[in-house]
């Protein structure tokens, strides 16, 4: 089972605020302003929007990307509980 998955990706990406991050609080995925990020959930951050979107072609992404970003955000977020 992800923990992330291509929903939490895509909302990451679309998401309205400027400094979008993606959090992994109470066993799910939350796109949140990093100014809502308080202390005790910014070891919890997966990834901010404005990293991920350095790193992807220009355009729209596909499924298939979307897929796999997922994937290596999911191996993120396992990462944190060790």
């Amino acid at each position: 089972m992800s923990l992330i998955d291509y929903e939490c990706v895509r909302q990451l990406l679309q998401s309205e605020h400027a400094d979008a991050t993606l959090v992994y609080v109470r066993g799910e995925c939350v796109v949140l302003p990093a100014s809502e990020v308080d202390d005790a959930h910014k070891v919890l951050v997966i990834a901010r929007r404005d990293e991920i979107a350095a790193r992807l072609p220009e355009g729209e992404l596909s499924d298939q990307a979307l897929e796999d970003l997922a994937t290596r955000l999911d191996n993120v977020a396992r990462d944190l509980g060790d």
